[in-house]
């Protein structure tokens, strides 16, 4: 049976299309492909759109302890880019509330203004073996969340010059 070729793209339900276009527009520097009242098409690749966001009429906000997605994740091409996306943001009061060293991703997650979340995050590992065989190791069965740590830490560091290697890979402390 075949598999997708790839992911095409997320749709949130709203009740304030413009405000979720304007955020995620923001959050990932993307542009409009189409937008009314009722809908908006985002992408920010060579895809026609990756995003989207629509009203279907009135609903209720996302709560937390829900049952449904938990969060939508982007990889960013290095550690830079991740970093200069993150000082954007914080410029403008856009804070993460979860900081993330997973294993095979270092992650940043946001929340929109209706509840649901983004993972801005960048590879680990330079191969997809790589970072398969970590996730099938003892450390990741130990600890498949991983460990948190603070985006400020990673900036600092990175400016004094401590290579991105360095500070991508989660300690090896499998009870952290």
């Amino acid at each position: 049976m075949p598999s997708p070729q790839k992911l095409a793209h997320v749709v949130f339900q709203t009740n304030d299309v413009a405000r979720l276009r304007d955020w995620w527009c923001n959050l990932l520097e993307a542009k409009v492909q189409f937008g009314s009242e009722d809908v908006a098409f985002l992408a920010f690749d060579q895809e026609h759109h990756r995003i989207a966001m629509a009203k279907f009429g009135d609903h209720e906000l996302h709560q937390p302890n829900t049952m449904g997605m938990h969060h939508v994740a982007f990889t960013y091409a290095n550690l830079g880019e991740l970093i200069y996306t993150y000082e954007r943001l914080r410029d403008q009061d856009i804070l993460p509330w979860w900081q993330i060293r997973h294993g095979p991703t270092l992650s940043v997650y946001y929340r929109d203004p209706d509840g649901n979340q983004a993972e801005l995050q960048v590879d680990v590992y330079d191969t997809v073996e790589e970072a398969n065989a970590f996730m099938y190791g003892p450390e990741f069965a130990a600890n498949p969340i991983g460990i948190e740590f603070e985006m400020e830490d990673v900036v600092r560091l990175h400016k004094e010059g401590v290579p991105d290697a360095e500070l991508v890979r989660r300690p090896d402390d499998p009870a952290r």
